[in-house]
């Protein structure tokens, strides 16, 4: 009784198991990729805060977050890219954050055809069905010189395989309220074909499903087990 006990308030409280389904994220996390989110670090502060590392969200984090996206909650795991207050666009595919062209390690761009909405956000013309109407006409009040600012209590997110992500750019911000956890380890990795590979469609789906374990009588990444996400 007391594991069980202990077992539903991690769950509840602390972490939470999740399943990677698609290739936005790579190659930070790939499609099989089994995580556990720390639902502790982006929790409001309280009577636990002697006890429980909660902070908020940093430049940078991984993120996962409760989004409504085309009338469907999902489970969306992006990476925060500005935050509140922060101004923020892509030129050619590169952040331009406050001004400043960003080197990011984590990001990669595959090979892709010109994509006028993608590359160069926010656009000034609606050239993408996969946009969001109610994000169009939201991002749009709040672009200043060309470049988009991010309201209080928001985050703008994108995924780091940047040319094969549904993100920020397509249905808006990710409100704090929103935001379950930080994934902090791959607890474990079935081998599961990418779209990458040319095996499957190339339109993602970016929703994550809330499994808690794999079957091991599929083939495992067993070089990513207790991997780190950075």
């Amino acid at each position: 009784m007391t594991v069980v006990v202990l077992a539903v308030f991690v769950i509840t409280f602390v972490a939470q198991p999740f399943r990677i389904p698609s290739e936005s994220m790579e190659p930070t996390l790939l499609i099989g990729d089994f995580v556990l989110v720390n639902k502790v670090m982006t929790a409001p502060g309280g009577a636990w805060n002697w006890l429980l590392p909660y902070r908020t969200v940093r430049r940078g984090d991984v993120i996962v977050f409760r989004k409504r996206v085309q009338d469907e909650d999902e489970y969306l795991v992006k990476r925060a890219i500005a935050l509140p207050g922060d101004h923020v666009r892509l030129d050619r595919g590169q952040v331009v954050l406050n001004g400043q062209p960003q080197k990011e390690s984590y990001a990669v761009y595959l090979a892709s055809g010109p994509d006028a909405f993608r590359d160069d956000f926010p656009a000034s013309l609606y050239t993408d069905v996969g946009v969001d109407a109610r994000w169009w006409v939201q991002m749009h009040q709040l672009v200043r010189n060309g470049a988009l600012i991010v309201p209080e209590g928001n985050y703008f997110a994108l995924g780091d395989n940047r040319n094969r992500s549904q993100d920020s750019r397509y249905w808006g911000f990710v409100d704090h309220e929103e935001i379950v956890g930080e994934p902090v380890l791959v607890y474990f990795s079935v081998r599961s074909p990418s779209p990458d590979d040319g095996l499957l469609p190339q339109l993602p789906d970016d929703r994550m499903s809330r499994q808690a374990s794999a079957s091991w009588l599929d083939f495992a990444r067993w070089d990513r087990t207790l991997h780190v996400v950075r």
